[in-house]
């Protein structure tokens, strides 16, 4: 039996594909969990609350990489400004190819508080693999 595609070892890989697509890294958690669901749809939950809780981690990691830099008050980019409106709840919308990143980025570099910045960012990343979920 391959590991990989076993339930157990299969798990790993998804929550490990979801949180390397948290950051920098081009990966397509998405389609890592709709394969991994092909393939076992009996593990739907596990799947599901593995990819958002890597998915969230990663994008945590680059949330606390944004707070490495000193804050700046004055700035002109606009998902600097977005953030800084909107705080915390912009980033529910952290699965965005492109702009997720960016947001989570931001949110840390502003300082947004971590707590309502966690809840927004999992309640995203949850509804995005729902609907994958439902797909597959």
């Amino acid at each position: 039996m391959d590991f990989l595609t076993s339930p157990g070892g299969g798990l790993l890989g998804v929550a490990a594909a979801a949180f390397l697509a948290a950051t920098l890294v081009p990966l397509s958690s998405e389609a890592v969990l709709f394969g991994y669901l092909r393939l076992h749809p009996e593990e739907k939950v596990a799947a599901i609350l593995l990819a958002t809780l890597g998915n969230t981690a990663g994008g945590m990691t680059t949330y606390l990489i944004g707070r490495m830099f000193p804050e700046k008050k004055n700035f002109g980019d606009k998902t600097l400004k977005t953030v800084r409106r909107f705080g915390p709840a912009v980033t529910v919308l952290a699965w965005l190819p492109l702009i997720g990143d960016g947001l989570c980025l931001a949110a840390g570099w502003l300082r947004v508080s971590w707590p309502a910045t966690l809840a927004f960012m999992a309640a995203g990343k949850l509804a995005r693999y729902l609907v994958i979920a439902y797909a597959a």
